[in-house]
């Protein structure tokens, strides 16, 4: 996982500013979301598979037509039984519409609360009880953000009930609430941050706020991101040493980081105890400098072989080693700095058309966040695309990556990561056929299947060909 990512999974995008501090602040098995492009993100070696034809027959992702006898381990492509097949149609369709559903109420929310001066009374609250400017917006930020997320609460306690339908999610709705309930106030207490700041930054310079704003703001999120495997993990995982629990998978994979050339001792390798949350599989690496670490799911040593968690480990490590965080962080600076000037243009355009009748008194006034909140979820929803094909790239080539870095520490590497990729999908309840348009709104990876067949035919060694990654001579396997 490439911690910068993972754009908060909370379908409503209500706060573009809460979404990039929760991007950075919660860890991926703490974030609930109806949005189906949560699952492909960065933090999880999965996609999906394309979409066949009528006239295809036996393509990836159809359900088998016939029983077929047994045939030596090979994966070619990703196939479901028809149970799984029919699960999996049935389970991301019902995402899709939940995700777009989401923007469509965020938007109306939002709508409303200007509509019917809603934000103004919150204001005029806040100004009630005291005359102090900033105090004003500790007391207005917070009840407006908690407005939000109430009216947010009905897609994630549908997009919970979801996993827990389709056993995607083992986790009961006590503990469900909990983590929610703390996923919410990290949230406020990041949005208290950077809006205090933003107004800040707009009283001193009303005019070129957007990029003063956006100056500072980029430290604090990028600092956010280097405690959070310190700070913000722990509140919603237990974590363990791997090699006190597993010190053979431990070793294998400090031989893998050893060809990266990252510097990650086995004392920052940990074990997550995700089989309490999820069925899901995963492993990753997150942090940077001297937060940087490797984190393996329970689930994932348990349904998975080692070798398999080799190829995932090896996916992920291609984020750092081909400079993905620092590439997807500049990526989003300058998407970031584009949205705040499209922001403070449209921000002043709506004022002078509608903030009488809203009753929000100009860019200064507290209840203008709001306006901000309606124009960014806008700007986000219509990037999304952009975001997503920017990702769908960078995860090809961190497959590459992986398949480079565990040729020669895993024996028949393809087949093994071909193979890697079917349990996921079967895991996970891949969508055998994503509609074009979804695959290229929503997804941040390549379709699976594709991804499948490209693990299990890409061998430059065989053909005299120069790996475009890993340069270095293979190690001879493990035990050798």
């Amino acid at each position: 996982m490439t911690g910068w990512e993972g754009t908060i999974r909370g379908a409503l995008a209500l706060s573009f500013f809460v979404a990039i501090a929760a991007a950075l602040v919660l860890p991926s098995g703490a974030r609930g979301s109806a949005d189906p492009a949560s699952k492909p993100q960065g933090s999880e070696v999965q996609a999906y598979p394309e979409r066949p034809t009528p006239s295809q027959s036996a393509m990836p992702g159809s359900p088998p037509a016939q029983k077929t006898p047994p045939q030596p381990p090979k994966t070619e492509q990703y196939t479901l039984s028809q149970e799984r097949y029919e699960k999996a149609i049935a389970y991301s369709r019902a995402e899709y519409v939940l995700y777009f559903v989401s923007y469509l109420l965020g938007f109306f929310v939002l709508l409303v609360i200007l509509k019917f001066g809603i934000a103004a009374r919150l204001r005029a609250f806040a100004e009630r009880k005291t005359a102090n400017h900033w105090l004003q917006g500790l007391i207005f930020i917070p009840l407006l953000m908690g407005v939000l997320d109430l009216c947010d609460l009905p897609i994630h306690l549908y997009g919970h009930s979801l996993s827990l339908r389709f056993e995607q999610s083992v986790e009961g709705w006590a503990p469900w609430f909990w983590d929610w309930a703390k996923s919410e106030l990290l949230g406020i207490g990041a949005a208290i941050v950077l809006v205090l700041l933003l107004f800040r930054v707009m009283r001193w310079s009303p005019r070129r706020w957007w990029l003063f704003f956006w100056m500072a703001a980029l430290p604090i999120l990028l600092f956010i991101f280097f405690i959070s495997p310190w700070f913000v993990d722990p509140l919603f995982n237990t974590f363990h040493p791997l090699a006190s629990k597993y010190p053979e998978l431990a070793a294998n994979i400090e031989r893998v980081v050893q060809r990266t050339g990252l510097d990650i001792p086995q004392d920052r390798m940990f074990l997550m105890d995700a089989s309490k949350k999820t069925n899901d599989v995963n492993a990753y690496v997150t942090g940077f400098g001297a937060s940087k670490r490797i984190v393996v799911w329970d689930t994932t040593v348990q349904k998975l072989t080692t070798d398999e968690t080799l190829f995932i480990f090896g996916h992920e490590a291609g984020h750092y080693v081909l400079n993905h965080v620092r590439n997807g962080f500049t990526f989003f600076a300058v998407g970031l700095l584009a949205a705040l000037f499209v922001g403070y243009r449209a921000l002043n355009w709506a004022l002078r058309r509608w903030g009488r009748s809203w009753g929000i008194e100009g860019p200064e006034d507290w209840a203008s966040f709001a306006v901000m909140l309606l124009i960014l979820e806008v700007i986000v929803f219509i990037s999304l695309p952009i975001e997503n094909g920017f990702s769908r790239m960078q995860e090809h080539n961190s497959d590459v990556y992986g398949l480079e870095v565990v040729h020669g520490i895993v024996p028949n590497s393809a087949e093994v990561a071909a193979h890697s990729f079917q349990i996921l999908g079967e895991i996970g309840l891949a969508d055998p056929n994503p509609p074009p348009l979804i695959t290229f709104w929503l997804y941040s990876h390549p379709p699976l299947a594709e991804r499948l067949v490209f693990a299990h035919s890409y061998d430059p060694w065989s053909k005299g060909e120069a790996p475009k990654y890993v340069k270095a001579p293979p190690l001879p396997p493990a035990g050798q």
